[in-house]
């Protein structure tokens, strides 16, 4: 008994220890203190992991669909401070690409130090970055830099904000004999006219505080439900929607991928 009595003392000394440790190591907020913060985008489909190739899926009208390109731009981060202000980073631009994971986890630099409650982002290229010229247009903006992925118009001036390619028994045969899809969306609004406009603003609350210190570079994990694409506010069918090229009828599919990210949790290492 006495030796069960001990075991139990030292497990809730351990514990206290523990939290006395968790709160006493969370650094102040030094004023010019900066750090990075990484943003995790983890691609998924319903409850399954995604992956491209031959894995089936079905969606909620009951199609089943493979993938085997998964593209998207994000870009005009900003971040929400306890106190109500926000940090913004307008010119940093992330291509997430499913079949290259080093593109997965990019980094925001030189971000303040503070504690921080929300993350909102842009779906896509702004229309001045797109239109800008090509000297302006580097790292992951740079059309060459990705090799075959093509997520520039150049007969429609602009990039193509989310690609997203596969095949389904539901789509008719194409001239190469495959029943393949294509829903390449982009469509910047114009700068000096009026034109389609499938840019998508996302606000998600960080389902936690994301602590940025000296020595605290926070990861915040973030969830892209592919289905969403399908099943979000707009039900999506493969087949009677499996090309899609023309932004000016893309921004239903837009209007779906927009609900598609979750904050999942955040890590301050």
């Amino acid at each position: 008994m006495k030796r069960i009595i001990n075991s139990i003392l030292a497990a809730v000394f351990a514990s206290a220890l523990m939290l006395a440790c968790t709160n006493d190591d969370v650094e102040p907020v030094g004023t010019h203190d900066k750090n990075s913060v990484t943003l995790e985008f983890d691609n998924r489909v319903g409850a399954q992991k995604m992956a491209l190739g031959n894995t089936t899926y079905k969606n909620a009208s009951g199609e089943e669909f493979t993938l085997t390109r998964f593209n998207y731009f994000i870009s005009n981060v900003a971040l929400k401070k306890a106190d109500g202000t926000v940090v913004k980073f307008p010119d940093q631009y992330f291509l997430i690409r499913q079949s290259d994971p080093t593109s997965w986890e990019p980094e925001l630099k030189d971000v303040p130090a503070a504690d921080y409650s929300e993350i909102s982002f842009t779906i896509g290229v702004d229309s001045t970055r797109s239109v800008s010229d090509i000297s302006a247009r580097t790292g992951v903006l740079d059309p060459t830099s990705y090799g075959d992925d093509g997520m520039y118009w150049s007969w429609n001036s602009g990039y193509i904000f989310v690609k997203m390619e596969g095949t389904s028994p539901v789509v008719p045969l194409n001239s190469a004999g495959k029943r393949a899809f294509e829903l390449h969306i982009g469509g910047y609004g114009g700068r000096e006219a009026t034109a389609p406009n499938n840019l998508r603003s996302v606000t998600l609350p960080l389902n936690g505080t994301a602590m940025v210190r000296k020595d605290i570079a926070p990861t915040i994990h973030l969830v892209a439900d592919f289905m969403k694409v399908f099943d979000g506010p707009n039900t999506i069918k493969l087949a009677e929607t499996n090309s899609v090229h023309n932004p000016a009828v893309a921004g239903p599919i837009a209007d779906n991928y927009m609900k598609m990210f979750v904050v999942d949790h955040v890590h301050n290492d």
